[in-house]
């Protein structure tokens, strides 16, 4: 008898777990796929970049298209959501917003990717014309079509990820930036001091930061339009208003059929994917927490390259395989025009948080060999266990070429390893790439002298 799979969700977590399980059972698994969107199995990490002109095709950021995936075997439904999760029937109640009717639909099993939603200030005049989030392709397309009407001055509101790279975005339109932050500096996934680099930094470009700011409404006109955004510290006039004030799981659904959620508000689940308690439910994706494989917590970290491979894991596993997803280790990286940014691990007050004692090092070095042509500035810290050397944590700022370093920290914090064997790595080495000593290599040398001497 054939089994039915339905997935709530349509993007990288959801299309990833239906691509997979279908792959691997073919005729024997009939595969549902719901997205109250208009668009599926797109890269949301891409939509400062169109925004900002580097891509030009909003087709572009599409992995694969709905034709594509209902080509290989899977029924989604756009516009469809989910409103409802009847365990014990193994019903969902589904609103098809193009008919504008509900319907029921049965399942014998369920992967719940609903992502995550933005977070929104609660202020006066958040919801005005002018004002615009970058979740989803639709929130892109409303901003470019504010764009179109040649604003001349945008506020970001928050300093994060999301924030530096929509400033970047409304650098590269022309507009005159500033970026309100209600943390002590700007990216606040890395700490104070590495976080004042990015802010001196963005000055430089000519993005005006304000730091520990609180935002106290949007300001509008008589049109209803957004003419600033009013703080604690005075007004600021924009024409157009752009939050990147992160994000938290979405898990409405699942909250209401009491599945267990853990302290971040995400679903909890087992290796596999499969939600705690819940006989054939699965999630993945920006609804769920990972074990944070440094602290040992469990941790909500928001990203497509988890959603795909949580995805893949529930798919495998749904499919007749076997698959884990072990945690995360919290490796990021972003850019702000020349800037790039990394960070990996724990930071001082992550470390203080769980009680690990710790030390530090911060170094400066080159990109390349110094006297390489187009040798750029980058600082490296590591943040280190005091007794035994293990590494907790890394951060690196500074120009081309810089941040993907991260990812041999990120290697080193999955293996455990400690400074004093990050010495030895053999990384790659000529001028056009690196100095003799790598960066990386000289921050974990500065590290283990200051282990050894105790």
């Amino acid at each position: 008898m054939t089994e039915r799979l339905v997935v709530v969700g349509g993007d990288a977590a959801g299309m990833s777990a239906a691509s997979q399980a279908k792959r691997l059972r073919g005729d024997g698994l009939e595969v549902l796929a719901l997205e109250r969107g208009r668009h599926a199995s797109y890269s949301a990490c891409g939509i400062p970049y169109w925004v900002g002109g580097v891509v030009d095709d909003e087709a572009a950021l599409v992995a694969r298209t709905p034709e594509e995936h209902r080509a290989n075997g899977i029924d989604l439904r756009l516009r469809h959501e989910a409103t409802g999760l009847d365990l014990d029937r193994r019903e969902l109640e589904v609103r098809d917003h193009g008919t504008s009717t509900t319907y029921r639909m049965g399942f014998d099993e369920v992967v719940i990717a609903t992502g995550a939603r933005p977070r929104r200030p609660e202020i006066p005049g958040v919801t005005a014309p002018g004002v615009h989030g970058v979740q989803t392709l639709d929130d892109g397309e409303a901003l470019l079509d504010t764009l179109e009407h040649s604003p001349r001055r945008a506020v970001v509101v928050g300093g994060g990820y999301i924030g530096i790279e929509m400033a970047e975005a409304m650098v590269n339109r022309g507009l005159e930036v500033t970026v309100v932050t209600r943390s002590r500096e700007p990216m606040a996934t890395l700490d104070p001091d590495m976080g004042a680099q990015v802010h001196q930094a963005m000055e430089d470009m000519g993005i005006d930061v304000r730091t520990s700011v609180q935002l106290r409404e949007v300001a509008t006109g008589q049109d209803g339009r957004a003419t600033g955004v009013v703080t604690d510290q005075g007004e600021l006039p924009a024409d157009v208003v752009v939050l990147g004030t992160g994000v938290e799981p979405e898990t409405t659904l699942a909250a209401a059929a009491g599945l267990p959620l853990g302290r971040w508000g995400g679903l909890v689940t087992d290796l596999q994917m499969r939600v705690f308690d819940a006989d054939g439910v699965w999630a993945a994706g920006d609804c769920v927490e990972s074990i944070d494989l440094v602290s040992g917590n469990r941790v909500h970290v928001a990203l497509g390259t988890h959603a795909n491979k949580q995805g893949r894991v529930a798919g495998t596993n749904l499919g007749g395989g076997y698959a884990t997803f072990p945690g995360v280790v919290g490796t990021a990286v972003s850019k702000v025009c020349d800037l790039e940014i990394a960070r990996t691990g724990l930071r001082e007050r992550d470390c203080d948080a769980v009680g690990f004692r710790y030390l530090t090092v911060q170094v400066g070095s080159r990109t390349r060999a110094g006297y390489y042509p187009g040798a750029d500035q980058v600082t490296v810290k590591l943040v280190v266990e005091q007794r035994s050397g293990r590494l907790l944590g890394g951060q690196i700022v500074g120009g081309a070429a810089s941040a993907k370093r991260i990812d041999v920290i990120a290697v080193a914090l999955w293996n455990r390893m400690t400074v004093e064997e990050v010495v030895s790595l053999d990384l790659g080495y000529a001028p056009p790439f690196s100095p003799t000593w790598d960066p990386v290599l000289i921050a974990a040398r500065k590290a283990a002298d200051l282990v050894r001497a105790g």
